[in-house]
């Protein structure tokens, strides 16, 4: 029988009412507030859904990069993380209903601001050869099943785990188990084709292969930096202070090491170098667009502050064990996390440059003198970033209502699975 500290705070309590009500508050009024910018003329409609969908994948990464770790968890029958899981459930419980603010992301695509490939050119041959795949009804068919079965996984996992904590049936444990490896399949199927249809395809005439992976190691950084806030703001308030120990940051450390920087790094240099190598322009505007003015900074920032910095900081061991230090880099990763979408969602590639770019050296001097031949673009148009009031609010907003949702959720259960079968070994878990 486990044995669990008499003197700790396991429940939200009274942080809950506080943090819904305030969630909703600021979420909705962001989200209002977007909505009177883009319809006021102070910003076209197109940067309107533009910087909602930035927004709407940033949270939705780290949704799925919650319902990744809960499934692997049980995959791999883990039981150091037992006491910091109830945490991910809370988040990854969000894909039940987080398909209501894909909506603005359908009026985009209906309303042809969003995605290119809605209304092609005539005589555009390669979009000719994607438009069975590009088909706004068949679109939208994907995207009911990928929400559907991220919905169906999160609800299953979650209800499990809560019903333990009434029953303590250890069935739950071996039902999860079973259910997971299934699971994981529909989680990187559904997940890598998600962010083809929704990110991808805001560029419909460039491709690559392993986009999705790109988007999975992304979300499972954003997933792991905001856990490691999360658990260390609870302690703050003075709730699970002793089931959660340094221990479980260390691995914490160690999981957002790997995937989060290290694999990270691995994937974006694999993609870069492939189509580099290739040097074919339809592949390569992508990379060279990004190279290029503003972007071109966003692009050293996160070489150096998503892979070289984390990665000497996090290397040793003992950065992982000290709270203060993980926690303050877990938010810097989270911020660059946002960097890394935006980076992903926001640059536009002007069709009138896919045919005639050859080269980077050829943009790179266009750009050195301003003038880029044979259109009407100025070079803000294409190469400067562009920020705007909306890529904040957008995502303030939607965040705001995740953090809402996920105080509801776990108001009324333990924030730790009291009677999972694998706790003792959680609550007794050392790395030496």
């Amino acid at each position: 029988m486990v044995i669990l500290p008499d003197n700790e705070n396991r429940h939200l309590g009274d942080l809950a009412p506080r943090v819904f009500r305030w969630g909703v508050i600021v979420g909705l009024g962001a989200i209002g507030l977007s909505v009177l910018i883009g319809l006021s003329g102070e910003a076209s409609l197109d940067r309107f859904f533009r910087s909602y969908l930035l927004g709407f994948i940033f949270v939705l990464s780290l949704c799925l990069g919650a319902l990744f770790f809960v499934i692997l968890q049980h995959l791999t029958k883990a039981g150091w993380s037992v006491v910091i899981r109830r945490i991910a459930e809370g988040l990854a419980g969000n894909l039940t209903w987080l398909w209501i603010g894909f909506i603005p992301v359908v009026v985009g695509l209906y309303m042809g601001d969003l995605y290119k490939w809605v209304d092609p050119p005539e005589g555009d041959e390669l979009l000719k050869h994607k438009e069975a795949y590009l088909d706004t009804t068949f679109w939208l068919v994907r995207a009911v099943f990928y929400f559907a079965v991220w919905g169906l996984l999160a609800r299953y996992f979650v209800r499990c785990s809560m019903d333990q904590d009434e029953h303590g049936d250890p069935k739950n444990t071996l039902r999860m188990q079973r259910v997971a490896a299934p699971g994981m399949v529909l989680y990187a199927f559904t997940q890598t084709f998600a962010i083809i249809d929704w990110v991808m395809t805001l560029e419909p005439y460039w491709y690559s292969t392993m986009f999705g992976v790109y988007f999975f190691s992304a979300s499972a950084c954003g997933f792991a930096a905001m856990l490691i806030i999360l658990c260390a703001l609870l302690q703050r308030t003075g709730r699970v202070t002793q089931s959660i120990t340094t221990e479980h940051y260390h691995d914490l450390g160690k999981y957002l090491f790997a995937f989060g920087i290290f694999f990270w790094a691995y994937i974006a240099y694999c993609q870069y170098m492939l189509i580099w190598y290739a040097n074919i322009p339809e592949e390569t505007i992508w990379f060279v667009i990004r190279q290029l003015g503003g972007w071109k900074s966003m692009s050293i920032l996160l070489l150096l502050g998503h892979f070289a910095g984390p990665f000497l900081l996090l290397l040793s061991r003992y950065p992982k064990r000290f709270k203060g230090v993980l926690t303050a880099a877990c938010v810097w990763m989270l911020f660059i996390h946002f960097v890394d979408i935006y980076w992903l969602v926001m640059p536009r590639i002007p069709a009138e440059l896919i045919d005639r770019v050859t080269s980077y050296p050829q943009l790179e001097q266009e750009f050195a003198t301003g003038v880029i031949p044979g259109t009407a673009l100025t070079y803000q148009e294409v190469y400067d970033l562009n920020w705007h009031l909306l890529d904040l609010t957008c995502v303030v907003g939607l965040l705001s209502l995740i953090g809402a949702m996920t105080a509801r959720r776990l108001r009324d259960h333990c924030l730790i699975p009291e009677k999972d079968p694998r706790l003792g070994e959680s609550l007794a878990f050392d790395n030496y």
